[in-house]
């Protein structure tokens, strides 16, 4: 419109153009008389790399657009992708151990919540994931109790040290029928339960890298849901829980964290919850091929048990 076209006087261009005397003059004082004739707008010229303002209509599909590529949805999009990918990475970590056997370190920590002490169980071995055998010592750490030594061999868990049974005797418990009394505590100590656990891991986020076993490795952190968290759990400790997701309206929060190495490995699991009451268990895996020995003690020593009655049993 600054250029001209209706308040320029095209026709009176037209009339000069024509060879009309005058006609410009008349024009514009017929055209005009009633109003001011408005300046002549200087038209600004469009900068060369400046995009052509949309229609209206179209501007809603534009902005439809552009949140498809910015957006929140869309961002929660990539978060989600990038959380399955690394969920399949720990799985694949964990798989790639438990082809091997392992030196294991795990240390437990539990408070109540109306209690402030935390007790502390440490657990130390070797094990064969891979071939179900391995042979741990439990102890909790400032109780002044002795010490208990297990054996796995296949699904059948051996037990000395155990109060269960008379002195020099062995305990015997099925591994697959066992169950816990503690919040993230493996029936029977068992390292595999563990990792079982760990394999369900969900909303698995990359933390960046840190040093475990003076190695460096990825650092993975997600949670792990309430079926997974009270599995093979008593009914008696599962109430418990039951009570506390009521109050919460959602799962009891519980972290997964796996920590993996340049090899593909995992090299350290854990579990944990913060919410009145304290649960830990962390379980670090090292010198990977180690040999294990594991040996079912003779039946003249055997005295089969139901797991669950000693607390260094869980």
């Amino acid at each position: 419109m600054g250029g001209g076209t209706v308040f320029g006087g095209t026709c009176g261009d037209k009339g000069v153009k024509a060879g009309i005397p005058g006609a410009r003059h008349r024009f514009r004082a017929k055209i005009y008389r009633p109003f001011r004739a408005p300046p002549r707008a200087v038209p600004i010229p469009r900068r060369a790399h400046a995009p052509r303002p949309l229609p209206l209509r179209r501007r809603p599909l534009a902005l439809h657009r552009l949140l498809r590529r910015s957006g929140p949805d869309r961002d929660s999009g990539e978060r989600a992708k990038k959380a399955v990918d690394h969920g399949a990475a720990v799985r694949a970590a964990i798989e790639r151990t438990s082809a091997s056997s392992a030196r294991v370190d795990e240390r437990i920590e539990l408070r109540s919540a109306d209690s402030p002490t935390t007790y502390v169980f440490a657990i130390a071995g070797a094990f064969d994931l891979a071939g179900d055998r391995g042979r741990l010592t439990v102890e909790l750490e400032d109780s002044g109790m002795d010490p208990v030594e297990e054996v796995f061999v296949g699904d059948t868990v051996y037990v000395r040290g155990s109060r269960a049974v008379d002195e020099g005797k062995w305990a015997s418990a099925d591994r697959s029928e066992a169950l816990t009394r503690y919040f993230l505590r493996a029936p029977l100590n068992d390292p595999e339960y563990l990792l079982r656990q760990m394999k369900a891991m969900r909303q698995v986020s990359n933390e960046g890298k840190e040093q475990v076993n003076d190695a460096t490795a990825v650092h993975y952190r997600g949670t792990i849901d309430h079926a997974t968290a009270t599995l093979r759990m008593t009914t008696e400790t599962k109430r418990g829980l039951e009570d506390m997701r009521e109050k919460l309206g959602d799962d009891v929060p519980v972290y997964a964290d796996v920590w993996v190495d340049d090899e593909g490995r995992a090299v350290q699991a854990r579990l944990s919850y913060f919410g009145g009451m304290k649960a830990m268990t962390t379980m670090t895996l090292s010198d990977f091929g180690t040999p294990v020995k594991a040996e079912a003690p003779s039946a003249g020593q055997v005295v089969p048990v139901t797991a669950g009655e000693d607390v260094l049993l869980a």
